[in-house]
């Protein structure tokens, strides 16, 4: 079997569902965005939502789609930095326990924090306190990382270190793997266009994006325009489109995908799995019709529950809705 390899922000998601978006107007944070914060940050925003609880699990983008496709039975690597600290260790803990060959970095920084400010209608906003997963540096990687997988799948999220990035993706290309990067969050797009073409050109073959991002990235409206934009720089452009379901573009053929009706109650993770149910369905030769149509599947479960885990039960059920796909 192909084996998949993410590098990614090694956060632990904090999931806090409101009440009012008052709160976002409050916090200053735009609805639907990923916005980088401190610490003090962080515990402010705990403290004005105090009322609400929370819940939490181990995430961050290129994580979650690792786990979705681990738990599916693929063979997986991931590639992050925490902190000396019980976040860390509980990081490591959940991603070992789906069997992932994970190679963790000890930063000095504490483990990072994504804070999950869930709307009433399931939009989910994002305060993220990098903190010792900013520190993966360029010097932390060495070419036999890449060594043994097939696929290398990223975070757009990693533009903040260019140096980083780009080191992660030449040691890809170099080892001969099909590079995958996902957009992560317009307001991040917008501010690094140039350079997100430049590397989607030179080094990616699937590039992920919600509408959203295809907007930001294109700079186009109309949903096919953004696709074949991006289709131009990859070999497989991929617009998801939440409840419109997705598009994806490849060898000049456009597949529309259709969504699988459910309630959404948390789209945090929604896009993670499924990348994760159209890589398991890539890595297992199946068409891209049906790569897509697994992410759907995915992605419709993952937006019934709040945060991006889901229990065993839920699992098992979607491996049977996988093989009668499939059959």
């Amino acid at each position: 079997m192909k084996k998949i390899l993410g590098m990614g922000n090694s956060l632990v998601d904090i999931l806090i569902k409101l009440d009012s978006d008052k709160y976002l107007d409050d916090l200053k944070l735009g609805r639907g965005s990923m916005t980088l914060v401190d610490k003090e940050s962080v515990n402010e925003i705990l403290k004005k939502t105090a009322s609400l609880g929370y819940s939490k699990s181990s995430g961050g983008s290129a994580a979650n789609t690792i786990n979705g496709l681990a738990i599916l039975g693929s063979n997986t690597g991931f590639i992050g930095k925490v902190g000396d600290d019980e976040y860390g260790i509980f990081f490591d803990t959940d991603m070992k326990s789906n069997k992932i060959n994970t190679t963790l970095f000890k930063g000095e920084e504490e483990t990072g924090k994504c804070l999950v400010l869930i709307s009433e209608d399931s939009e989910r906003t994002m305060a993220t306190y990098l903190g010792a997963a900013i520190e993966l540096s360029g010097t932390d990687l060495t070419e036999n990382l890449f060594k043994g997988y097939d696929y290398f799948h990223v975070e757009g999220y990693f533009v903040q270190d260019r140096n980083l990035l780009n080191k992660a993706l030449d040691f890809a290309h170099k080892a001969g793997l099909k590079i995958s990067i996902d957009l992560s969050s317009y307001n991040i797009v917008q501010e690094n266009r140039a350079y997100f073409k430049e590397i989607v050109e030179k080094y990616v073959d699937i590039l992920f994006a919600n509408e959203e991002e295809a907007e930001a990235f294109t700079e186009e409206k109309d949903h096919k325009a953004c696709l074949m934009e991006m289709g131009k720089l990859c070999q497989t452009a991929i617009l998801k489109l939440g409840k419109d379901g997705s598009m994806i573009l490849e060898d000049d053929k456009i597949y529309n995908i259709k969504s699988v009706k459910t309630k959404a109650i948390d789209t945090t993770g929604a896009g993670d799995l499924f990348a994760a149910g159209f890589f398991y369905g890539l890595i297992n030769e199946y068409s891209i019709d049906t790569c897509g149509k697994i992410g759907a599947l995915l992605g419709k479960n993952a937006v019934e529950v709040v945060g991006a885990r889901m229990d065993d039960k839920r699992w098992e059920n979607i491996k049977t809705e996988i093989s009668k796909l499939i059959n």
